[in-house]
């Protein structure tokens, strides 16, 4: 399974859907450094440290463990440019198209809190987790 920023977000605020998540992430998960730089980006505007957290949750066993952090790869960045269009109307950024990539990459679902997604023409499975 592969994981949009939305999920491990919500992983981590213990939102609604999070039980979904933490079961996805239980059964092995991957994320893109992208959409981990997305995360902690996020957290920062929060007021956190995002190299703190990123290293506490690597210590903790989520990050590099239970979560995989994939690099972006020039395939990736080739997939990103070419969602682009097909997208657009849906408005995803750079780091949902990231996620889609991978999940293409890998062959493997993504999961996401955005219930755009789940409208798109895409090659991956898109499950939405609320």
């Amino acid at each position: 399974m592969v994981l949009d920023a939305s999920a491990l977000l919500a992983h981590l605020r213990r939102e609604p859907g999070s039980d979904t998540v933490a079961d996805a992430i239980g059964r092995g998960a991957t994320i893109s450094a992208v959409n981990l730089a997305e995360v902690l980006s996020r957290a920062g505007d929060r007021g956190a440290d995002p190299e703190r957290l990123a290293g506490d949750l690597t210590e903790a066993g989520l990050l590099h463990g239970a979560v995989v952090v994939e690099p972006f790869t020039a395939e990736d960045a080739a997939a990103v440019a070419r969602l682009h269009s097909a997208t657009r109307g849906a408005g995803l950024s750079l780091g949902d198209r990231a996620c889609l990539a991978l999940g293409e990459r890998l062959e493997a679902p993504v999961l996401t809190a955005d219930r755009a997604w789940s409208e798109l023409d895409v090659s991956v499975d898109v499950l939405v987790f609320r």
